[in-house]
């Protein structure tokens, strides 16, 4: 059974809470990056910001996977290691990111491996797959998609040129602006109730795949939040409508 919402904050002592762990077993591993508790296995990365000991572990997003480095003196052949490792580990990976080190820590979801490197430090690239289920993270349009901390624009190739997308980038965007739809003013959960809570499209201005090349993204003044209707409709003209160009269109509208 779930008991974190993806994208939620929880301090360490809310998850205490949550778990249901006892004063004797808290602190000690979990405050070191990576534990194991009743098979699960939890994980608190870093994200763009020293850790507990002053270390940067250089963790950092491409698009929607997850390049992590567990202790700076870990193997493969380490117990917990290879427990994360095995496929057949009967329990999940949950993962929590922040990026200043004090933060609360926001619950990305349950993992998998995607690809790891036998080095020390161990590297490790999770996938999450309720990204693509979940409501907090909608699909982009195709030529809105990011990579890296903070950092957008660089093409990789699938079976098409694909731009993929920063969370954290929609994340700071949606703090700032809050997820109302600045072309109609849509807000979700004040439409739908609890389900819509936090729902919202993250548009960019100016469209990644017209810039080609790797930028540094300002996700205050570069990504606006837009309800999935207007997202799609921003994109119904070539070029790409501003917010006031659709919002006129709309107020025009009988």
């Amino acid at each position: 059974m779930q008991v974190f919402e993806i994208e939620n904050k929880y301090t360490k002592k809310d998850i205490y809470e949550i778990l249901n762990v006892s004063k004797s077993k808290q602190k000690g591993s979990w405050d070191t990056g990576y534990r194991k508790y009743n098979n699960d296995i939890y994980i608190f990365a870093n994200i763009g910001t020293e850790g507990r000991t002053g270390h940067d572990y250089t963790n950092y997003w491409d698009g929607d996977q997850l390049h992590w480095q567990a202790k700076s003196n870990s193997n493969i052949n380490q117990p917990l290691i290879r427990d994360i490792l095995d496929v057949n580990r009967n329990g999940a990976v949950h993962i929590f990111t922040r990026t200043e080190n004090r933060d609360a820590f926001i619950y990305e979801g349950a993992a998998v491996v995607n690809n790891f490197e036998d080095t020390q430090p161990v590297k490790i690239v999770w996938t999450f797959p309720s990204i693509t289920t979940n409501l907090m993270r909608p699909e982009l349009s195709p030529n809105e998609i990011s990579s890296k901390f903070l950092v957008e624009g660089t093409g990789k190739k699938i079976t098409v040129n694909k731009y993929e997308r920063n969370p954290l980038a929609r994340r700071k965007c949606i703090e700032f602006h809050g997820p109302k739809c600045k072309v109609c003013d849509i807000d979700f959960e004040e439409k739908y109730g609890s389900i819509g809570k936090g729902f919202i499209h993250v548009h960019h201005k100016v469209p990644i795949a017209q810039i080609g090349d790797q930028y540094t993204i300002d996700p205050i003044n570069d990504l606006v939040p837009v309800c999935p209707n207007c997202h799609a409709m921003l994109h119904r003209s070539s070029p790409v409508l501003s917010v006031e160009e659709l919002k006129a269109v709309l107020n025009n509208n009988p």
